[in-house]
């Protein structure tokens, strides 16, 4: 835990405006993820549902061409505030997912999607909980991102995500090879509930999410790559 807990602190960027997804662990899984891509220099990446921007960073300081995109007006602000402040090169953009670049494609996609069940999918999330809440199943945006995200990929491009088993991995896998990619599951790692997840321990075990016994979820980061 420690040294994923030092990975979030690096991952931190100058500006984190209230009310904007800071990086957590599920950042900096998926972090590591992005890490251990061979991306050429130049290469196109989009980091979907940016938040602070982390993510966009990391992989414009390997010399790609970044595009992040948040529906967060605050976000937004924050991830641009950041490209600006650390000098760099981010064109970020306002938007549902992939709408703002729908007709552009990528070699790399990259997104930590609302992935938390929510006892109520009446009424769409509002505030910081958009960042989380992802209806009963926390699906809601998984399956749209499995959807659309593969229509934007290059030959060759990968496409990754990160999210809570509590939301079935498998689904996600299963998704992303129907629409033809190689999709497999390549991190884990399990982490104590957080507050949200805390106040939701009874509904998620009532619904058979979550064992009498857990304390701990579990992150996967989702591999998909197009193939050539």
């Amino acid at each position: 835990m420690s040294g994923y807990l030092g990975q979030v602190r690096s991952l931190m960027p100058p500006l984190a405006l209230p009310g904007v997804y800071s990086p957590q662990e599920d950042t900096a899984l998926l972090a590591g993820a992005l890490s251990e891509e061979p991306l050429p220099p130049g290469a196109d990446v989009l980091d979907v549902g940016t938040g602070t921007g982390a993510l966009a960073l990391q992989a414009a300081r390997r010399g790609s061409r970044v595009t992040a995109v948040d529906v967060s007006w605050r976000a937004v602000c924050t991830a641009r505030a950041n490209a600006w402040l650390t000098g760099a090169s981010v064109r970020v953009r306002r938007g549902n997912l992939f709408h703002p670049v729908r007709d552009q494609s990528f070699d790399l996609i990259l997104t930590n999607p609302p992935y938390v069940p929510a006892p109520t999918d009446t009424r769409p999330p509002r505030g910081r909980a958009r960042a989380w809440d992802a209806g009963h199943d926390g699906r809601f945006v998984l399956d749209r991102v499995c959807r659309e995200a593969p229509t934007l990929l290059r030959p060759g491009g990968v496409l990754l995500i990160v999210h809570s088993e509590l939301s079935d991995s498998g689904r996600t896998v299963g998704h992303l090879r129907e629409a033809g990619l190689k999709a497999a599951v390549t991190r884990r790692h399990r982490i104590a509930f957080g507050p949200v997840l805390r106040t939701r321990k009874d509904w998620l075990r009532e619904r058979g999410l979550l064992a009498a016994a857990d304390e701990k979820e579990e992150l996967v980061v989702v591999r998909a790559e197009l193939p050539l």
